[in-house]
């Protein structure tokens, strides 16, 4: 396990707080700090307006956002995106974009990434880990 105790949370880790599972409470407990990266608060907006009680669910999103420190994308953002989607290109293993984002923001502030996707392994460099 990497020593930085510094983790940016994935949607899918997210949805699974949301789901209740304590192996996710209990690691993010231990952590030395949890952020959020901006395309994240995105994707978990998008689907609480898409849901069946989209009300309930922004707020719950909103309460999330006031609990973690969310990391914006910025110009350095910018940069790391590209260098990520040109390595992907030139290996032909291309990535859905918002990943592109949320690895970017991690590799920019060198933190560890928790998903549960694995197509984040092909990103170079990238530290990451299943809760």
């Amino acid at each position: 396990m990497p020593q930085s105790g510094k983790y940016l949370l994935d949607t899918n880790i997210v949805i699974a707080m949301f789901a209740g599972e304590e192996a996710i409470q209990e690691r993010r407990q231990k952590a030395d700090k949890v952020f959020l990266p901006s395309p994240v608060v995105g994707e978990l907006c998008y689907g609480a307006r898409k849901s069946s009680r989209p009300i309930e669910n922004l707020t719950r999103v909103n309460r999330l956002i006031q609990d973690f420190r969310v990391i914006p994308c910025n110009l350095e953002t910018a940069r790391w995106y590209g260098i990520i989607k040109d390595n992907l290109r030139r290996r032909g293993r291309l990535i859905p974009d918002n990943d592109i984002w949320i690895a970017a923001i991690a590799m920019q502030h060198d933190l560890i990434l928790v998903t549960r996707d694995t197509h984040f392994d092909e990103v170079e460099s990238l530290q990451t880990e299943r809760w």
